[in-house]
């Protein structure tokens, strides 16, 4: 895992894992191999991911939709990169 991403929202886990999983299944798969979510509370999740292609995951992020849903759930991503200490 190369990729930490720590996100708040106002909006339920519920709500928050179910507009990921849609990402997810609509290309954001294709660029990590891979990936886990999870529910800190009900308003804050973890995401840890293997990213293998940071411009599409960036895009991704920044897209007029995700933005908007950003917007509209009051979501705050905070990215961390990740190393594996040997």
């Amino acid at each position: 895992m190369n990729v930490c991403v720590v996100t708040t929202f106002e909006c339920t886990f519920d709500e928050f894992k179910a507009m990921f999983e849609k990402s997810m299944a609509e290309g954001g798969a294709a660029f990590m191999t891979e990936y886990e979510l999870v529910k800190v509370n009900e308003h804050k999740s973890i995401f840890m991911g293997n990213v293998t292609d940071f411009e599409a995951m960036g895009a991704m992020m920044a897209s007029p939709e995700a933005k908007k849903w950003d917007e509209e759930n009051g979501c705050v991503d905070t990215v961390y990169m990740m190393q594996k200490m040997e």
